[in-house]
């Protein structure tokens, strides 16, 4: 394919995030319909996220972004709920449908799918560091325990707090037992290594930047925590051993809100002490990292940011948006779902990824919706799905339990060490930390040019559906067609113009015009980006 002769397509598929229509500054597929502010305190918890979040642009005088189009609303929603694009059919039909109400029903129905859990438990799983070997050293059938433990805990959805006590007093073989591979699946098991990464997962602190006598006392809740080997290779038992404590650490340990525990490693496992205190509904460390974490997920950043470096020199940016979420959490007995739908049918979730102010406390503010690059996994899915091919993965460890069928999804791996060049590439996590930073979201040259020039890229186009159907008889039809498959709306009235003066100069018959469609929408910002 020739890019230059592909300018003009380029240019109009471009448009929808170029920023540069004319009239009021907005282009119709993004934003519809002008800002007002929500109305008075409601009981409808979506309402009262609202009210939060534009009193506090108000009070700043900041302005909000317009209300998205219901085509950027249908495609976002699906992203961030089910890490997939929508099919054709599916975009058709919720662009035409008429009722009141489709956005409401449609974040029911992406709830209800079954792509939620895997793409949620690719979220935990990046978290809870599943992965198999180098630097973890999970042998891979504990990583497939480990990953079905999470995937079963979201798709039943576990209530979080319960999720977190079997994480936290986890005992068993890291074979049978999915959960214990909390403990296993860390770089340092010595307990101030364990307190450091309890610290990470469930309060949202770098433990790095503690005092070494708060790291010290919090490991005393973790010094009784044992492993043993067993007959079958690579097995091990996780279990509370009272006898393991050789240093003592247990005399002086000391919650991290300051209050002193009193430990009997003799008489009950200090990791159970240690998660009553985490999980009481009245302790906020919990719930405010839970909850953020999700709104990160969400809205693609921190009302703490990042979601694991809450410090008292880094404060939330609303901090009254951050304690309703967390009585909502709370209220709700830790329901990680009713929190998704919460934010998913706010105005806020909602808004337009076009600033009304461009600056960073705008941003901050939640102003507008912030893009971001897709990540790898769905990227990866998205092209599969729009082409109706499938990717090859493999892993370093030539294991039965690393074996990828071919229709396995990129955001169903179950394993860290079960990759592809092109997951390298886009930025996934290599799960060694969880740190959320681990992720990369940022874009390069290298990116851009598989997308341009790749065989790999160049062979799935022309397996698509798109070009193998395609004729030269109704440029307009394919456009819509093309459209809907990769954007998920319908084009414009310049665009279609576009495709058929390209089709009318000769330049390329059928098939050939498919493909260069298809390439061409695939290179835009547009698809490249969760908007």
């Amino acid at each position: 394919m020739n890019p230059a002769r592909l300018r003009p397509l380029l240019l109009v598929a471009a448009c929808g995030l170029a920023w540069e229509a004319a009239g009021d500054g907005v282009h119709p597929v993004f934003e519809s319909g002008p800002v007002a502010p929500p109305p008075g305190k409601s009981e409808n918890p979506s309402d009262e996220l609202d009210r939060i979040v534009f009193a506090q642009l108000d009070a700043l005088g900041l302005k909000a972004a317009r209300d998205s189009s219901d085509a950027v609303f249908l495609r976002r929603a699906y992203l961030v709920t089910i890490g997939t694009l929508p099919r054709e059919d599916e975009a058709r039909d919720f662009l035409a449908s008429q009722d009141e109400s489709k956005r409401v029903l449609l974040v029911e129905h992406l709830l209800s799918r079954p792509e939620y859990a895997d793409y949620w438990a690719m979220r935990w799983a990046d978290v809870l560091r599943v992965k198999a070997e180098f630097p973890i050293n999970l042998w891979p059938n504990a990583v497939q325990a480990y990953h079905q433990w999470i995937l079963g805990s979201v798709r039943e959805n576990k209530p979080y707090h319960q999720f977190a006590q079997e994480l936290l007093v986890g005992t068993g073989s890291n074979f049978r037992e999915g959960q214990v591979n909390f403990y296993r699946a860390m770089q340092d098991r010595a307990p101030r290594g364990i307190a450091a990464t309890v610290a990470l997962t469930f309060l949202g602190e770098r433990a790095e930047k503690w005092p070494e006598r708060k790291l010290d006392a919090m490991a005393g809740f973790f010094a009784n925590v044992a492993f043993k080997p067993t007959a079958e290779w690579k097995e091990e038992i996780v279990y509370f051993d009272p006898n393991a404590d050789r240093d003592g650490l247990h005399k002086d340990a000391i919650f991290p809100d300051g209050t002193p525990a009193k430990l009997d490693p003799g008489r009950r496992d200090p990791r159970a002490v240690f998660a009553n205190w985490l999980l009481r509904p009245e302790n906020p460390w919990f719930s405010r990292c839970a909850v953020n974490r999700v709104w990160t997920w969400l809205m693609g950043r921190g009302i703490v940011h990042e979601p694991d470096d809450f410090r008292p020199d880094n404060p939330p940016s609303n901090p009254e948006l951050l304690a309703f979420l967390e009585r909502e959490f709370i209220a709700s007995r830790c329901d990680i779902q009713h929190l998704v739908r919460v934010i998913l049918n706010s105005r806020t979730f909602a808004l337009s990824p076009i600033p009304a102010q461009d600056t960073p406390e705008a941003a901050a503010q939640f102003a507008h919706y912030p893009m971001r690059r897709l990540e790898a996994e769905v990227l990866i899915d998205a092209l599969n799905q729009i082409t109706e091919t499938r990717e090859a993965y493999s892993s370093a460890t030539p294991e039965p339990f690393t074996f990828v069928p071919e229709d396995v999804r990129g955001i169903a791996l179950p394993d860290g060490s079960i990759t592809s060049s092109f997951l390298e590439l886009f930025g996934r996590p290599p799960r060694d930390t969880g740190h959320q930073s681990e992720r990369s979201l940022e874009t390069n040259a290298a990116q851009r040019l598989h997308f341009l020039n790749s065989s790999h890229i160049q062979k799935k186009i022309e397996a698509s559906p798109l070009v193998s159907r395609a004729s030269s008889d109704d440029p307009a039809a394919l456009a819509e067609d093309a459209y809907l498959t990769v954007l998920s709306r319908h084009p414009t009235a310049e665009e279609i113009a576009e495709v058929r003066a390209y089709a009318e100069s000769g330049a390329t018959p059928g098939r050939a015009l498919a493909a260069d469609l298809v390439w061409a929408l695939i290179n835009q910002p547009e698809f490249f980006y969760n908007h």
